[in-house]
């Protein structure tokens, strides 16, 4: 199974730009996009359908705004679908859809970021911890979680450029990268870093000072599996070379 997440940093933009031709090149099974910035009532049939998949769509309240959407093949129908936390400061701006197969939960999330202010920190560290609640307790349960999507944070000092000049701002603050390291000491593993230790890539870049050009990016697009998953992992790649946004996208095959 192939999946792919990417931040496509607003849908209606990135139709433009060859975005279903790439998607049928890549040809995941399930496709995680964050940021959609739409409704579906915002995007006519042609707009929103991608032949031989179905999608999900969660849209904030807000328009323009943030959102999700899964899209998965036709032939792989979820056994369940969730759409949020169930809590409403959370779920009124689209960031989660849970899609079940089995005995895995997989979660596609846009987490917040947290450079409007010191309160949108706060929201954001929250939304962390509510998400690694819910998740420790469907372990217990017995399923297996891939959380994916745009985590807006960079864990460590290999996963960004500059890190020296960012320990100040958000997406690169010491209690944003705590919370990583809490997922990572409960049972989760971010995949790419497992099987790339040292590797400098990145998945996001800034459209100011040319900085994809000039390789200045954070890596902050990843996959966390529970660590019962790891025996299942074919492979995960950073496609960087991928254009369309300001994120790349990420794949994981198991």
């Amino acid at each position: 199974m192939k999946i792919i997440s990417w931040n496509i940093n607003g849908f209606r933009a990135i139709i433009k730009k060859d975005f279903k031709k790439t998607i049928n090149e890549l040809n995941p099974d399930i496709l995680c996009l964050q940021e959609v910035k739409a409704t579906e009532k915002q995007l006519t049939s042609d707009e929103i359908n991608i032949e031989g998949y179905s999608y999900i769509w969660n849209a904030a309240e807000r328009l323009g705004y943030s959102g999700t959407a899964t899209y998965y093949k036709n032939s792989l129908m979820p056994d369940e679908i969730k759409i949020g936390f169930n809590t409403p400061e959370f779920d009124r701006e689209g960031r989660v859809i849970c899609t079940r197969y089995g005995d895995i939960d997989l979660y596609n999330i846009y987490f917040p970021n947290g450079q409007r202010g010191m309160d949108r920190v706060d929201y954001k560290i929250q939304f962390y911890e509510t998400l690694l609640q819910i998740c420790d307790e469907d372990h217990k349960r017995g399923r297996k979680i891939i959380i994916t999507g745009d985590f807006n944070t960079a864990h460590t000092e290999i996963d960004l450029a500059n890190p020296k000049e960012n320990e100040n701002y958000s997406g690169f603050l010491k209690v944003e990268r705590d919370m990583i390291t809490k997922y990572l000491e409960s049972n989760f593993v971010d995949v790419y870093r497992y099987l790339n230790p040292d590797k400098v890539k990145y998945t996001w870049w800034t459209y100011r000072f040319a900085a994809r050009a000039r390789g200045i990016g954070w890596r902050i697009d990843y996959f966390l599996v529970s660590q019962d998953l790891l025996p299942m992992i074919k492979n995960v790649e950073i496609l960087d070379s991928i254009q369309g946004s300001d994120h790349c996208p990420v794949v994981l095959e198991i």
